[in-house]
């Protein structure tokens, strides 16, 4: 994460994420700012100054992460996107809350959010890059779903495979658009921006128990969103 030394890169690791990310950034004197806390989430997670994470460069026209969060797992979860134009952050969503989801429902959900935000921008001939950091959702959908098709919807060894209704809801629509868009993996907590504010925004869902996918309306303040309790 680039600390000055080794010493302060253990000292740093031994306590949560987020402190090692606001450690980081003092270091680098980044010019961080206090900020107002937020209520913390059930895991205890939360950020209160201005961290600067990376924004990697995209060469797609649409730039769209999703996220899931669950706590415990499983349990109450909720699924949050960020959707970027040209590099710059334009919309966040949040919501698809259940009551007795897993870490893995709520990441299918955000790729199904995803795919389905996508359409509009496929329509319109712009290339879309969907970023997760879910491996299972993935290669669930683009490398085992035709496999489990073939066979029924079951493993290799007969047995059902899980989440069935909501790979298969993923499968159907990646079909129609996998020409047109490249979906990467990600690193999660790795202080990539579109990934944290996806993240927020699935604990938003998770902790406001927020059915529905809704946008996101309150300031799109980066640094106020980065302050919210993370997943």
């Amino acid at each position: 994460m680039g600390f000055a030394t080794e010493a302060l890169a253990q000292a740093a690791f031994a306590s949560t994420y987020t402190k090692a990310l606001i450690q980081r950034s003092r270091e680098k004197g980044s010019g961080s700012q206090s900020t107002s806390p937020s209520s913390s989430s059930t895991s205890g997670k939360k950020a209160s100054v201005k961290v600067s994470p990376a924004l990697p460069k995209i060469s797609a026209d649409i730039a769209i992460y999703c996220d899931g969060a669950c706590s415990p797992n499983p349990g109450k979860s909720g699924t949050g996107v960020a959707v970027y134009q040209k590099n710059k952050l334009t919309d966040l969503w949040y919501g698809l809350y259940n009551a007795n989801g897993t870490n893995n429902t709520a990441e299918l959900n955000g790729i199904l959010a995803a795919f389905k935000l996508a359409m509009p921008f496929i329509e319109q001939k712009q290339q879309v890059e969907i970023l997760s950091d879910s491996k299972y959702s993935i290669d669930s959908i683009t490398k085992w779903a035709a496999g489990w098709q073939r066979k029924g919807w079951k493993k290799a060894n007969g047995e059902a495979i899980k989440n069935p209704e909501l790979v298969q809801a993923c499968f159907a629509l990646y079909q129609k658009i996998k020409a047109n868009i490249t979906i990467s993996h990600v690193k999660g907590h790795a202080n990539i921006e579109g990934n944290e504010l996806s993240d927020r925004m699935a604990v938003q869902a998770r902790l406001k128990q927020t059915t529905d996918l809704i946008r996101y309306t309150e300031s799109m303040n980066i640094a106020d969103i980065l302050a919210m309790p993370s997943g």
